[in-house]
């Protein structure tokens, strides 16, 4: 029994230490979404940092306002859900088959 024990602590040792390597990786990912055909393009880290927000001057108009604003946050949504599903996937496979919930 104590045999299983050590095995399984070593187990959860090394998987504690993939996740951290997975994790680290996907903060160094870059992510990109555009909105309005490219008009507005939102760059953000794995962190979930917005890092970087080009907009075409041909989208700037004073009259417009409103839609620009649309255009970046759609951008930016766009980009945090690719990283929160890229998150997942890469995450959730050290807790698959496992019912532990809240996890991932």
């Amino acid at each position: 029994m104590k045999g299983n024990m050590n095995n399984m602590m070593k187990q959860m040792q090394k998987m504690q230490k993939q996740m951290t390597k997975a994790q680290e990786e996907l903060h160094e990912l870059s992510f990109e979404a555009s909105a309005g055909g490219g008009m507005v393009t939102v760059t953000a880290n794995g962190k979930k940092e917005i890092i970087d927000v080009q907009i075409k001057e041909e989208v700037v108009d004073s009259d417009d306002v409103e839609m620009l604003q649309d255009l970046v946050l759609a951008a930016t949504n766009d980009v945090l859900k690719q990283i929160e599903d890229k998150t997942n996937d890469t995450m959730g496979q050290f807790t698959k088959g496992l019912n532990m919930p809240g996890m991932f």
